[in-house]
């Protein structure tokens, strides 16, 4: 019985991690449609102000394009087709990415699944990915505080200028404008806040605007420009192979050494031979190479023999003569 929970619950964390996409990705997705709800809230809530009010209908339609291509990178990369759509809740999904107002409350299942298949996979297996792949929570942290400040820095700055003396940031359109001109580091001046507090507002946007591009910049910098994982593995591989060679260079060299200083000093007739010796490994050497001249070689020293023997034979008949 046990075994078998076990083998349902293995079952169902696989399932899990292979509908699961990237943990940061998952993540951001589930705090964007948790956005997304509240947002419906606050519409209900400045319904006295039409401006606030624009804000957030914009929001909602960025919102809606991301769930939109939410929407299409699972169904297109799902397992299933079918099994997502219907039985995880693409369907709810599709529809929530539609800009219908009374649709939008669909995406109460989206963060459902969102938060499903972070538990089936579990807290420290979430935690260690996100230490792990770095890069893409830098990314989607850096995507998120940048909806955040759009959003609320936007709100804010509208609710403090809107009806101060000599403002120029009065509409919805101008308060978008000098966030996103405040966030890009760009600053063209055309809007600006005029009382204390949007200052301050303006000066926490600016803040927030360096860091965040100062982050992104690095990031595509090292996307771009950094080293990839195969030429690390393949300088590391080559780094690898050469030591053994090394090694194996310097043992020889140290094998070499100690039998020279081990060998035995020779005597006369043992150098003779040894001066004798390379003639006859030449030889066999060379008659692998070019057996013509080996025969050759070998010819001249049968004659070579046969005249000294020829001339010892002499020597001894003169003797006993």
């Amino acid at each position: 019985m046990a075994r078998s929970r076990d083998r349902a619950r293995e079952r169902a964390t696989q399932r899990a991690r292979s509908e699961l996409k990237n943990t940061a990705y998952e993540i951001f997705v589930g705090i964007l449609s948790i956005l997304s709800i509240f947002n419906l809230v606050l519409i209900y809530v400045f319904d006295a102000t039409p401006s606030l009010q624009q804000i957030l209908w914009v929001m909602n339609g960025i919102f809606s394009l991301i769930f939109l291509g939410d929407f299409l990178f699972r169904i297109f990369t799902a397992p299933s087709a079918a099994h997502y759509f219907f039985i995880g809740y693409g369907w709810a999904d599709l529809f929530a990415s539609l800009p219908f107002p009374q649709l939008k409350v669909l995406r109460v299942f989206r963060l459902l699944r969102v938060f499903r298949l972070l538990r089936q996979v579990g807290i420290r297996s979430i935690w260690a990915t996100l230490i792990h792949d770095r890069a893409n929570s830098a990314l989607m942290t850096l995507l998120l505080m940048g909806i955040l400040v759009l959003q609320f820095g936007s709100l804010w700055i509208l609710r403090v200028e809107e009806n101060a003396k000599g403002a120029n940031i009065t509409t919805a359109s101008d308060a978008l404008w000098y966030v996103i001109v405040t966030i890009s580091t760009v600053g063209y001046g055309d809007q600006y806040p005029v009382t204390n507090a949007g200052r301050i507002i303006g000066s926490f946007i600016i803040i927030v605007g360096v860091g965040i591009f100062g982050t992104f910049t690095g990031y595509l910098a090292n996307l771009f420009l950094g080293p990839t994982k195969n030429t690390e593995k393949s300088d590391n591989t080559s780094d690898a192979a050469a030591d053994p060679a090394s090694d194996t260079t310097s043992d020889a060299t140290v094998a070499s050494d100690a039998g020279s200083a081990e060998r035995p000093s020779t005597s006369p007739a043992a150098e003779q031979a040894a001066v004798i010796a390379p003639d006859v490994a030449g030889g066999v050497t060379s008659e692998a190479e070019a057996p013509a001249d080996v025969a050759e070689r070998l010819r001249a020293v049968i004659e070579q023999s046969e005249a000294a023997a020829a001339e010892l034979r002499r020597i001894l008949a003169d003797t006993t003569t």
